[in-house]
């Protein structure tokens, strides 16, 4: 009995039950795209290793190891025979690809103060979300030309190559671990073996590793109210993004009949939105210096907030804008495709300014009586903290990207995305206002 209403009875019965609509069926889960279910969640994953790795060995080990992992695995991705190696080295090759993402901002943190790290972290954030934006149409037309998709991934290991060049060339730049080559050093020219650094009264095990150190960014996830609120709200956004950038090809290859690469021409929109966002946060740097030198060079971190309220804004006007001008091939293709400037925009000044809260936020010193300086202890495993969740979400949301769009059609999935990134407005504005309340509530960060 089903409901209480009887099953049909032979051959008819058949007919009642649910199956897969063929082997090309998308909700088939072998039909999922390979590059969110490998690489984006290794993506998630590689941060709770390398953030708080670089912050027992410092920054300049991992960011080698990290990047000489990805280009091997790149290689690997290209060559490969069967769709299970490719998903295998997919998989390798973004949790190598995931160490920068923690480490290069704890990087930043270690190098500039409050003043100066606002730009260096515009740099970054404007590298880290064009690569994702310029990736449709240039992958596209990689993979239409005599080169096929193999290259996409030959291109990307030449460029890890590079980069493990170039990391061979970094000086270290947290500060225990510079401290720890100048006692050994000074060992060296006294023949004083009492000297040491802070850091080298650290006992390596392996126990204490994944309690202390590994599970730290899991730790500061889940009992850091800073983190976790934060992470949540960025995570929802980041997956609202990647659910949107799966209506590109809808939109314009299936309404406006581009092809895969021409058709990802319209990503240039969102990433010229991106670079006017990054202009508008180096303007709004010049008032956060000013309000810096008024207070005595104390930061406050919810100064960074105004950016992301006018972001959050402009992200959801943007989604909007998306879906009710892209429905459509009775309406130009430059309509939907102009909407990428607002959206991009809100994407960078939600992301990049979020970023720096949290660094702000999670500025762990210890006083050394000598010098009075202070060294970051936990931004890297912040970042990973956030990392984390927001890569799960940016890995999840796609899944379903296609049977939203395709079900409830273009205008009103864009609506459906418009009016929850409208909800979560507030989020940052509460944080503007209260941000300084609910730091009272943590162990860790600056109050």
């Amino acid at each position: 009995m089903g409901a209480g209403k009887p099953f049909p009875q032979g051959d008819e019965r058949d007919s009642y039950v649910v199956e897969f609509e063929g082997c090309d069926d998308p909700q088939y889960p072998q039909n999922w795209p390979f590059g969110f279910k490998s690489g984006s969640v290794s993506f998630a994953f590689g941060p709770i290793l390398w953030g708080p790795g670089s912050e027992l060995t410092g920054r300049r080990l991992p960011l080698m190891i990290s990047m000489f992992g990805f280009s091997i695995f790149a290689v690997a991705a290209a060559t490969s025979k069967d769709y299970q190696t490719l998903m295998l080295t997919r998989f390798f090759s973004g949790f190598f690809a995931a160490g920068p993402l923690a480490i290069v901002p704890a990087c930043f943190a270690d190098m500039y103060d409050d003043s100066q790290r606002g730009i260096a972290i515009t740099a970054f954030a404007m590298a880290v979300f064009i690569g994702p934006f310029a990736s449709p149409f240039v992958g596209g037309f990689i993979a239409d030309s005599h080169l096929r998709w193999r290259w996409t991934m030959y291109i990307a290991s030449i460029m890890g190559w590079l980069s493990t060049v170039l990391t061979l060339f970094i000086r270290e730049s947290y500060a225990p671990i510079i401290l720890v080559a100048k006692a050994g050093r000074v060992r060296r020219e006294t023949k004083n073996f009492a000297i040491h650094a802070r850091q080298e009264e650290i006992e390596v095990d392996f126990r204490d590793l994944v309690r202390q150190n590994f599970s730290r960014p899991l730790r500061l996830l889940f009992t850091e109210p800073i983190i976790f609120l934060i992470t949540i709200y960025m995570s929802f956004i980041y997956g609202l993004i990647y659910l949107f950038l799966g209506a590109y090809p809808i939109v314009f290859q299936q309404v406006h009949g581009m092809d895969e690469g021409i058709g990802g021409l319209p990503f240039i929109s969102l990433i010229i939105g991106q670079l006017c966002g990054g202009i508008y946060i180096m303007i709004d740097q010049v008032q956060y210096k000013k309000k810096l030198a008024l207070n005595h060079g104390v930061q406050i971190p919810e100064w960074r907030l105004p950016p992301v309220i006018v972001g959050a804004i402009t992200f959801a006007i943007g989604l909007f804008w998306f879906g009710w001008t892209g429905y459509t091939n009775k309406i130009h293709w430059m309509a939907p495709a102009a909407s990428g400037l607002v959206t991009g925009f809100g994407i960078l000044c939600i992301f990049l300014q979020c970023f720096n809260y949290i660094i702000d936020t999670y500025l762990m010193f210890y006083n050394n009586n000598q010098t009075n300086q202070g060294y970051l202890t936990s931004a890297a495993s912040a970042i990973a903290a956030n990392s984390l969740l927001r890569s799960l979400f940016g890995a999840g949301f796609p899944l379903f990207a296609d049977q939203m769009f395709n079900n409830l059609k273009i205008q009103w999935a864009g609506t459906l995305l418009g009016c929850l990134a409208t909800v979560m407005v507030p989020i940052p504005v509460v944080f503007y206002f209260y941000g300084h309340k609910i730091r009272g509530w943590s162990k860790k960060s600056g109050k």
